[in-house]
């Protein structure tokens, strides 16, 4: 008699890729897409809604709350979806054309106010340097030095609010950029990423271990539960960094953008974890940030030498954009900063309405 033997028990248990949950429309722009793509509109009108928001006139694509939760939107018919929407509004040509003049709006804005000089000297050693100057002579309001001395849990929840909008998915916006490099950038590019979804173990993926986090600190880790609740400068981010990611034309920016973010991370996640434990937070909580800390300090060199330098060393021509990535990145990150630190240096919230 033949023994039938249980199946092995499965390593991990599975976690849901739920679609993110519709947010609440903060505009007329952002009130017809989500009519349109839930049926109640014709998606026609998103030509004219869109007009008439660029007509108007404004401070920053970056601080305009329609057009970011607008973009959010748009984007996320790329990643995981919104709830109840078809999937095949991704590639529909109203959403598509809406998408693409609010781009050119956020990108002349960018271009704009985001100024550097294109690298003479297009070896990857020169390269990496100019990266490393850069990232290192950054003055931008420093976050994480609040969060190390000064942060209640209160703001640290709110920290955590905030960065959850990206972190769930993270890695994601950069990974677009796969396809679209070849030879050394892509295998470094890969290797930094491998790391990013876990080197194997999906409970080790980096956004499983913000999700951890969330949990620990008593928060709903949902994906994009809290898109509600954060402000445009918010938003703006990872707006960005879908737009450089989706777009070949971009593809120098977006590595540039990866190299800054990777070299502009192990030392604020290790004042990030220290803040948290100055407060009593526990491993749950601190062990995302913790595992930055020696795993960024080994991406920054990567991403700089091997990627970035690298793909200017192929593609000369990239290396203007592959600096203004990089510069991207600290100016956002740098006006996200100054807003959240604002409101906490005046005793306010930095969230659009309470957590509880």
């Amino acid at each position: 008699m033949t023994t039938q033997l249980p199946s092995p028990a499965p390593l991990t248990a599975a976690r849901p890729q739920s679609p993110m949950p519709l947010p609440t429309p903060r505009g007329p722009l952002s009130d017809a897409l989500l009519r349109a793509l839930t049926g109640t509109a014709d998606p026609g009108i998103l030509r004219d809604e869109v007009a008439g928001v660029l007509a108007a006139p404004t401070g920053s694509w970056l601080e305009h709350d329609d057009v970011q939760l607008a973009l959010t939107c748009m984007y996320e018919l790329h990643y995981r979806g919104l709830d109840g929407v078809d999937d095949d509004w991704e590639w529909q040509p109203d959403v598509l054309a809406a998408r693409a003049a609010l781009e050119r709006a956020v990108e002349a804005e960018l271009r704009e106010r985001v100024t550097v000089a294109v690298p003479v000297d297009t070896s990857a050693a020169a390269v990496a340097k100019t990266l490393f100057d850069l990232t290192s002579s950054d003055d931008g309001p420093s976050m994480s030095r609040w969060i190390a001395r000064r942060a209640e849990r209160e703001q640290i929840e709110e920290f955590v609010v905030h960065r959850s909008v990206y972190q769930l998915k993270e890695a994601d916006p950069h990974t677009w950029a796969v396809p679209r490099l070849g030879g050394a950038p892509k295998v470094a590019l890969m290797e930094i990423q491998s790391d990013e979804y876990g080197a194997g173990d999906p409970e080790r993926q980096h956004a499983a271990l913000f999700a951890q986090a969330m949990r620990g600190l008593g928060l709903d880790d949902t994906y994009g539960r809290y898109v509600d609740h954060v402000p445009a400068i918010t938003l703006a981010h990872p707006n960005v960094m879908s737009m450089l990611g989706l777009h070949r034309r971009l593809r120098g920016a977006i590595v540039g953008h990866l190299a800054a973010f990777e070299m502009t991370s192990s030392i604020p996640n290790r004042l990030y974890g220290n803040g948290m434990r100055r407060v009593g937070l526990g491993q749950d909580v601190t062990e995302y940030f913790d595992e930055h800390v020696e795993a960024d300090a080994v991406h920054e060199q990567i991403a700089g030498r091997d990627m970035a330098g690298r793909l200017v060393e192929q593609e000369p021509t990239l290396g203007g954009d592959v600096v203004w990535g990089a510069a991207v990145c600290l100016a956002l990150d740098g006006s996200w900063a100054q807003h959240v630190l604002d409101r906490w240096e005046a005793g306010e919230p930095s969230l659009r309405q309470p957590l509880r």
